[in-house]
């Protein structure tokens, strides 16, 4: 199944509108034996919510409406800080999980936040499909949430910039950079010499079109669908942080049901999951062409010497403190050493 851009757009721009996205029709609630609510923060085009509804047909039909699980995106479930309490505290059966949303509970689950570490998708599935991901799933298990294994692709962030390409770390020094409010990437970006400067994502085009800041980053679809290349000349594929969700149930609505529908659920959702990834990466190149068409000029800067700048400015020592030994011995399992 191919991902259409205008899926995407639309479901952002429904996001960014605050409105609530259309309603889909369900089967009475009476026909279902179990019916779970799920709740994302991601538009409705996304790759995820489309994969993720295709598995929740799925288990609705193999299981012989049984179980009914109801997808709500773009937030009308609440924010993704009040889905994650929510979901805990058993009100909401199931969420689209960012396991680093859960760091300020164990500091050890912002450890894929950290910048540079990942230089290619390779190391990212091996370390996800592997230890770390099992390691950093058991710990999301201990916090509320039993997360179905295979992770979704959330894609690499990338800089823009108004005047210039980013091509070496000293093109940062002094960088007045947009970022969300997020440690760790403020940590990165002020170990390289730039200005951090935290703005709510709605102020973004506003503040980069004033010269408050010279630039900004995210994933290419969130450049193109805030139309951030009217204000940005350039855009540098860095990489430099990446990001995966997985489908989570709460640790009480998935006890409630019953083995058969515990492994029909785990099959769907991990069968869609390896799907969305190949999903996001064709979505990915379809992007970079279309912001190329509207005028963006990219390069693609070596990671090596970020990664190298990063190590003399003490980042992997400091983030290696914050995350915990076992973390950070996992994570340099596959990034190789860091610190």
């Amino acid at each position: 199944m191919s991902v259409s851009r205008r899926k995407f757009v639309s479901g952002a721009a429904i996001a960014a509108s605050g409105l609530a996205a259309p309603a889909v029709l369900r089967w009475p609630a009476n026909a279902a034996e179990f019916v779970y609510k799920c709740g994302t923060a991601l538009p409705d085009g996304h790759p995820m919510s489309i994969r993720g509804r295709e598995a929740m047909k799925a288990i609705r039909e193999q299981s012989n409406g049984r179980l009914d699980i109801t997808l709500y995106t773009n937030s009308v479930l609440g924010q993704d800080t009040a889905m994650l309490s929510q979901t805990i505290a058993g009100a909401l059966e199931m969420y689209y999980l960012p396991i680093d949303l859960l760091a300020p509970k164990n500091p050890a689950c912002g450890v894929f936040g950290v910048g540079y570490a990942f230089l290619n998708y390779d190391n990212i599935w091996k370390a996800m499909d592997g230890d770390l991901g099992n390691y950093l799933r058991d710990i999301a298990g201990q916090i509320g949430f039993r997360v179905v294994l295979n992770c979704y692709d959330h894609g690499f962030r990338e800089i823009t910039t108004k005047t210039k390409s980013i091509e070496k770390p000293e093109d940062l020094k002094g960088f007045k950079i947009r970022l969300p409010v997020a440690p760790y990437l403020i940590a990165l970006f002020q170990h390289l010499g730039a200005s951090p400067t935290p703005i709510n994502f709605g102020e973004v085009y506003s503040a980069l079109q004033t010269g408050v800041v010279d630039g900004q980053e995210n994933p290419l679809v969130l450049i193109d669908t805030a139309e951030l290349y009217e204000v940005q000349k350039y855009c540098s594929l860095t990489n430099h942080v990446w990001a995966g969700i997985h489908v989570s149930f709460g640790n009480a609505a998935w006890k409630r049901l019953p083995s058969d529908l515990q492994e029909l659920a785990d099959k769907e959702f991990n069968e869609k999951a390896l799907l969305e990834r190949a999903d996001w990466q064709k979505m990915t190149a379809a992007e970079q062409k279309n912001l190329e068409s509207k005028g963006m000029v990219f390069n693609t800067p070596d990671k090596k010497p970020f990664q190298d700048a990063l190590r003399r400015a003490g980042f992997y020592t400091a983030m290696k403190k914050k995350s915990g030994d076992k973390a950070w011995a996992l994570l340099e399992q596959y990034t190789g050493a860091l610190s």
